[in-house]
This record gives structure tokens, C-alpha cells and sequence, in this order.
């Protein structure tokens, strides 16, 4: 298939005119086109869990997370990554994203980056990509070669491997265990995958990480309680958890924060199980991190 004839590619007829448009008319229709965007990607919800519960499954194993893209779909796969770590409280390299083109490329696009094949493969073996990883490929198109090749040598080396597209029948798609292909159709400004495709990759990618943390136990109802309290604002954002999810007042919370070190989760253990820093942090280990499991009796 012809770049030209893949439906991200497409006029959109709703768009014609949209030079002549007043302003809010413009605003109007980008609001309508991208009010579509959610129903498209509930129609991937089943490759979504498969994908899902892949990720889980290598975070369990000592495993990764790996985003692989080029241009805005690399950079979402950056985006997503980068923001784990003070939410989740993973390592660094728990859930990383690689860039066609480098880091640098984040800020500042690298020409022809996307269509360097031979850079997908030396940044994998760089990572030393194994069989406990996943790696995700962004691609709007589902056609980039960076993400392509990146698939075929993720695959080659054992990973499970899942494509993200905005075309049915992608060539990523293909190249992967589990075919994430979101139908957003042409967008307000032709060919500008930034917009309803960028947006329908960002949901994906807010899916498969959030949801695979709740798998691992990095959620205790909708409380984020291995986030990491940084700052004033998450300081006290890890003061609020605590009282909300063991039903104590503000200052009975920070204590028992204090005493946990800091660890939201272990002072949620602390309080609910009646026990000491410790202990808390042994049933967390024997509940492989969730603290439901954990205050079992």
C-alpha cells in the first residue's frame, strides 16, 4: 500500500474548507474529530489486555518495558516512560523508551532518523534485549522502518513484542505478538499524525502502563501508593493516601509515613495490619508487592 493511501493519509472531507473557517469553527471541528478518538481505541480493547498483561508478565520477571519510535510516536513512547518512575516508583531502566535518532531527537527532530534500520537494531542490543522484556513499537503509520526493523530483531532476540498503529493491517503490526491497529482515520490537517493518531497512541500508552502497574500491585484500589513523594506536592499527596486508604487523620498518616521511610505503601501496611516497618515490608514482599495481598490474615 502507498504511503498516500493509508487512511491517516486521507483528506478528511469535514476539513475541506477549514482555511475559510472562523475560528471557533476550527476549534469546533478539531473538538468533534477528536471526540472519536476514544470510541476508535475501544475497539482495540481486547489486543490492549493481551498487550497488558505481556507487560505485567515481564515487570514480574525482573523484565522491561521498551518503547520504540520515531518522531511524535517515539516521543509518546518517551513521554509515558519517563513518567513512571515518580508514579510508580520503578527503577530507571524498568520502563524505557528508545528514539530514532537519540534522545536529542525529543526536542528537536533528527531527518531520516526513522529510516535508519540498522539503529533499531544497535539500540536493542545496546539495551540487551532478552526474552523477559516487551517492546512496544509506535509507529502512526505502521509502516516506520526504524519500528519495523526494531520489532523483527526484538522478536529475533525473544521479547514479547506488541505494535501500535492508527492503520489496519500494519507492516509493525505484523511483526509483532499482539497488533494494537487504532482506526482514527484522516486527520483535521492532512497527514498531521500529531493530532487524533498522536492522541489515540498517548491513551495506548497511558493503558498499557497504568494498567499493567495495577496488575503488579502498584495500586491499592485507585491509590497510586508506590508513588514517590518528591516533593511538597507529593508529600502531601502521599499523606492524603495513606489517611484515605486506612480511614486515619492527617497527622496519624504522617507518622505512620515517617516511620515507613517515606514508602506510602509500607505505611498503608503499617496501619492496616497493625504492624511495625518491618514486618509491613516482609508481607509486601510475601505479596509480591500488593498490598491487598499483604493484609491478608
Amino acid at each position: 500500500m502507498n504511503i498516500g493511501d493509508l487512511g491517516t493519509e486521507t483528506r478528511n472531507p469535514r476539513s475541506a474548507g477549514m482555511d475559510l473557517m472562523s475560528t471557533h469553527e476550527v476549534l469546533e471541528l478539531m473538538n468533534d474529530e477528536d471526540g472519536t478518538v476514544a470510541a476508535a481505541v475501544r475497539t482495540m480493547l481486547p489486543e490492549i489486555a493481551k498487550a497488558v498483561e505481556l507487560i505485567a508478565d515481564s515487570l514480574r520477571e525482573g523484565g522491561r518495558l521498551i518503547y520504540l519510535g520515531a518522531g511524535t510516536s517515539g516521543r509518546l513512547g518517551l513521554l509515558d516512560a519517563v513518567e513512571c518512575p515518580p508514579t510508580f516508583d520503578t527503577d530507571p531502566g524498568q520502563v524505557t523508551a528508545l528514539l530514532a535518532g537519540g534522545d536529542g531527537a525529543f526536542v528537536q527532530a533528527v531527518e531520516g532518523a526513522e529510516d535508519d534500520t540498522d539503529a533499531a537494531i544497535r539500540d536493542l542490543e545496546r539495551l540487551a534485549v532478552g526474552p523477559r522484556d516487551t517492546v512496544v513499537g509506535l509507529a502512526a503509520s505502521g509502516r516506520t522502518p526504524y519500528v519495523v526493523a526494531g520489532l523483527r530483531r526484538a522478536r529475533e532476540l525473544g521479547a514479547h513484542t506488541v505494535a501500535v498503529a492508527c492503520n489496519p493491517g500494519s507492516a509493525i503490526g505484523r511483526e509483532a505478538r499482539v497488533a494494537i491497529e487504532v482506526p482514527t482515520g484522516p486527520e483535521v490537517l492532512t497527514g498531521s499524525t500529531r493530532l487524533k493518531a498522536g492522541t489515540a497512541q498517548k491513551m495506548v500508552c497511558n493503558m498499557l502502563s497504568t494498567a499493567a502497574m495495577v496488575r503488579i500491585g502498584k495500586a491499592y484500589g485507585n491509590l497510586m501508593v508506590d508513588m514517590r513523594p518528591t516533593n511538597a506536592k507529593l508529600v502531601d499527596r502521599a499523606r492524603r493516601m495513606v489517611a484515605a486508604a486506612t480511614d486515619v487523620d492527617d497527622d496519624t498518616a504522617a507518622r505512620a509515613l515517617d516511620a515507613a521511610g517515606g514508602r506510602t505503601k509500607v505505611a498503608i501496611v503499617m496501619l492496616l495490619a497493625g504492624v511495625g516497618q518491618d514486618e509491613a515490608g516482609e508481607l509486601l514482599r510475601r505479596g509480591r508487592g500488593s498490598v491487598s495481598s499483604a493484609i491478608q490474615p
